[in-house]
């Protein structure tokens, strides 16, 4: 009972910080929120398209971008204008038609296309879509090039029907089978960013939350409760309930949230909450040991946002492991956080159950474990000193 009036004193005082509320509660919703919007499913990439060259072949490049399904297309009069809004994010992506587009492929000479993007990996994966569209136009243009030359028939007519057979899908058919499946393919808008965010912020609340620790013995609370009847296993146990309590109530918060308001598919149950119990075990093992090794609670607060954020960004919280390199993803696996998200990767991309994840529970049980004897003996040491 004394251990668990430590815990619900530990809970009551999170609840009476306003401030507290709207980071344990409404920031990882809005974060959550502001990722599906960006980055998650349903997103439509837009290409600027500046078509400076007047020959009825630029307009017709132009027609099979604006016809690509895989963007929305806006036109631009100006290429500054397009290179200044592809800068500033407003369009993803630009393509210019140069004046003598149209003379060059008439004369057999190279026709050049210019490609604006961004310098990151989703501007590699729309210039891919681009150079489908000049590949289709270029098969086009060499079958008619072909045809004029060997005197059968001038290169513009030779032209209209090398277009008139591409219309007609005579050809051959091509299948493509994918073996596996793809990165993230079959997810929700939200359904990538959720667990993310769910393992970054219990462990960053558990780990700024120390500061509450070193709060009750710097005002004397934990020598008046050793002073009673109190026994110091009793105060361990309500101090390291107080901390796994508090991350619960935000991991179960996210879980139904995210659930409720953005529809993600969380997979197993049983699984998905096995990996937050084991999740929020760890970071309670983190905030003791943070809250008895510092003295100060400002700077233990510093410290535990700042290295919350780091094996976040490290674990594969701020971008997914499978972008990282071979190397970086092993070296990622130090952290607990990129275990949990390879637990939720397995439930809910690959559709697992709790046996899926044996391997991860097993290590994030090791992290606990390791990390709420280290804290609870130093607190300990720190409260009988």
């Amino acid at each position: 009972m004394k251990a668990w009036a430590i815990t619900s004193t530990n809970i009551k005082r999170l609840m009476r910080e306003p401030s507290t509320i709207f980071f344990v509660f409404v920031f990882p919703m809005l974060l959550i929120l502001v990722l599906g919007a960006s980055f998650g499913g349903g997103f439509e990439p837009k290409v600027g398209i500046v078509v400076e060259d007047s020959s009825e072949y630029a307009g017709a490049f132009a027609d099979a971008i604006v016809a690509n399904s895989d963007f929305e297309s806006l036109d631009y009069s100006d290429r500054d204008a397009l290179i200044g809004d592809v800068e500033r994010g407003i369009a993803q992506l630009g393509v210019i038609l140069p004046e003598g587009y149209g003379t060059a492929l008439a004369s057999g000479d190279i026709a050049t296309v210019e490609y604006v993007g961004r310098v990151d990996q989703s501007s590699v994966q729309y210039r891919a879509s681009i150079e489908a569209v000049v590949a289709d136009q270029s098969a086009v243009f060499r079958a008619a090039r072909l045809v004029s030359d060997s005197g059968f028939t001038d290169f513009e007519s030779a032209v209209s029907a090398a277009q008139l057979v591409e219309a007609s899908g005579v050809g051959a058919d091509v299948v493509v089978t994918t073996a596996g499946e793809a990165l993230f393919g079959d997810l929700g808008q939200f359904d990538l960013g959720a667990p993310s965010m769910l393992v970054l912020f219990v462990f960053l609340t558990s780990l700024a939350g120390s500061a509450a620790l070193i709060q009750t013995r710097r005002w004397g609370v934990s020598r008046r409760m050793v002073s009673t009847p109190t026994s110091i296993g009793q105060i361990l146990v309500g101090e390291s309930g107080g901390r796994f309590a508090i991350a619960m109530i935000q991991g179960l918060f996210i879980m139904v949230g995210a659930a409720v308001a953005f529809e993600v598919r969380w997979g197993n149950l049983l699984g998905a909450s096995s990996l937050l119990i084991l999740m929020a075990l760890v970071g309670a093992g983190g905030g003791m040991l943070m809250g008895a090794v510092f003295d100060n609670d400002e700077q233990a607060s510093s410290v535990g946002i700042f290295a919350s954020l780091g094996l976040a960004a490290l674990g594969g919280c701020m971008v997914p492991l499978e972008i990282f390199p071979s190397t970086m993803q092993t070296i990622a696996h130090i952290t607990p956080h990129a275990w949990g998200i390879d637990g939720f990767a397995e439930l809910i991309r690959h559709g697992g159950d709790i046996t899926s994840i044996g391997t991860e529970l097993a290590v994030l049980a090791g992290f606990a474990v390791a990390l709420l004897a280290l804290g609870t003996w130093r607190l300990r040491a720190k409260l009988t000193h």
